[in-house]
């Protein structure tokens, strides 16, 4: 056996210990040589990962993909100054020439004065398990295999399904050590397993294309090949016939697919880096009404068997639960030590983003919300970058469905949905029950009270 086909049926990450001892001292060895260095402070992230891929197009391999990556970020601090540079080679000579650069960028930079390491008294004190570790030995023919079930299995789905372009699935595992000169030292590890299909339906109105997936920390945890091919073949057909519809105001139901979008706004809207760049449209709004009183939106970066769960964030600060809204209101920013600074502010432990977003859910189904909406149209997908988090305008392509007397009438396509953030927020009228829980931020569908709907004249 080669040493490409030994490497093709190991196992991912085969030693997580040894790597993680290894990083430790990686992460060691190079807050060392930056105090030698002359460095005030200093704090590096170490990483290691292996993943396969593969993607299998009308049951040919079209991608074959087996990636072991390991790297190094080093940020050292002279005064306010600051420096950083990275590597992905991890020999000692090579660490001594990156801290060296690193070094070299803080002589010739200004100092900040919101710049710095997060407060010694604010880095996490336990590193907890979070349960996210669940290696799989899954060789390259074995996820072959799964993808070419999955596109067959949406292949076969109905006579109109014509065509693909590709069913992927991918394994991944990694491992990472953050430490400063504060002493800390913590470090995360896990796994993720997906597979997604994307298919062509076709009849006599044209072709209509759509995709299926899955996304878990646990391989046995996927969906069977059969429901995700045939998902994406599902979703493809109904597509089919797709046409404009007339332009008006209505009401909008975002599926929780497009209603994550939305979230993703808000969060831009209240993240550090708009906000003390003052290019927000929720600018000085913490303690203000942004959503109706029955919206609450929580992070919880303690829940087990969650991708983004942690003990710490980027920086080292502890994490814990803390609403985002509660009662519609805007409870707090997301902010790392850096923003914090700027705004005269207190970090909330968000540096490297949120984690574990909940959007709680409503009492009703999908269904009772088209009940309830009547007329209007469901959006199942946007396009274009049409959103101004300065002023809050939205304004996106868009495709879904028409809704008539409480039911889906007809797919729709080639139309445009517009308003303004600000309102959209505050004219949510219900979310549904259906929460998506395969993303760090969970979002059911939701029901917004009035949009404009550009369509046919």
């Amino acid at each position: 056996m080669n040493e490409v086909q030994s490497h093709k049926r190991s196992p991912l990450l085969a030693d997580p210990d040894r790597e993680k001892a290894r990083l430790e001292g990686i992460a060691d060895q190079v807050l060392r040589l930056a105090r030698r260095g002359g460095a005030d402070a200093a704090e590096v992230s170490v990483s290691s990962s292996h993943s396969r891929n593969v993607t299998v197009r009308l049951g040919e391999i079209d991608v074959l993909e087996d990636a072991r990556d390991r790297g190094v970020s080093v940020t050292v601090y002279r005064g306010r100054s600051s420096g950083n540079a990275s590597t992905g080679d991890l020999e000692p000579a090579s660490l001594e020439r990156t801290v060296e650069h690193a070094l070299a960028i803080a002589r010739h930079t200004q100092p900040d004065p919101a710049g710095g390491l997060a407060d010694a008294d604010r880095m996490a004190t336990e590193i907890r398990d979070f349960d996210q570790w669940h290696p799989a030995e899954l060789d390259m023919p074995a996820l072959i295999d799964r993808a070419s079930a999955i596109e067959q299995a949406g292949l076969e789905r109905d006579s109109r399904i014509g065509n693909s372009e590709g069913a992927s699935v991918s394994s991944d595992a990694g491992l990472h050590v953050y430490a400063n000169s504060h002493g800390f030292v913590g470090s995360s590890r896990g796994t993720s397993y997906s597979q997604s299909c994307v298919l062509v339906a076709n009849d006599d109105s044209g072709m209509q294309r759509d995709w299926d997936w899955d996304d878990k920390i646990r391989f046995s945890d996927l969906l069977d090949v059969e429901a995700t091919g045939r998902g994406a073949a599902d979703r493809a057909l109904r597509r089919l016939g797709a046409r404009r519809m007339p332009s008006g105001r209505m009401p909008v139901l975002f599926v929780p697919e497009t209603a994550l979008g939305l979230v993703r706004h808000l969060v831009g809207a209240v993240s550090g880096g708009n906000l003390y760049r003052r290019s927000s449209f929720l600018l000085d709004h913490a303690g203000r009404q942004v959503f109706p009183e029955w919206v609450r939106i929580f992070e919880d970066p303690h829940l087990a068997g969650a991708s983004r769960s942690s003990s710490f964030d980027a920086e080292g600060v502890a994490t814990k639960p803390t609403p985002l809204i509660e009662q519609g209101v805007l409870s707090r920013y997301v902010l790392g030590s850096y923003a914090a600074r700027k705004l005269g502010l207190e970090t909330t432990a968000n540096a490297g983003g949120v984690r574990n977003l909940l959007f709680s859910p409503g009492e009703r189904s999908f269904e009772q919300l088209l009940a309830e909406m009547g007329q209007g149209l469901v959006v199942t997908e946007v396009m274009g970058q049409g959103v101004n988090l300065v002023t809050g305008d939205y304004s996106r392509g868009a495709a879904g469905f028409r809704v008539e007397d409480g039911q889906l009438a007809w797919p729709v396509e080639e139309i445009t949905i517009a308003g303004n953030l600000r309102d959209m927020f505050a004219g949510l009228r219900a979310a549904g029950s259906d929460v998506e829980t395969r993303r760090n931020i969970q979002v059911p569908s939701l029901l917004i009270d009035s949009m404009t709907v550009a369509g046919q004249a």
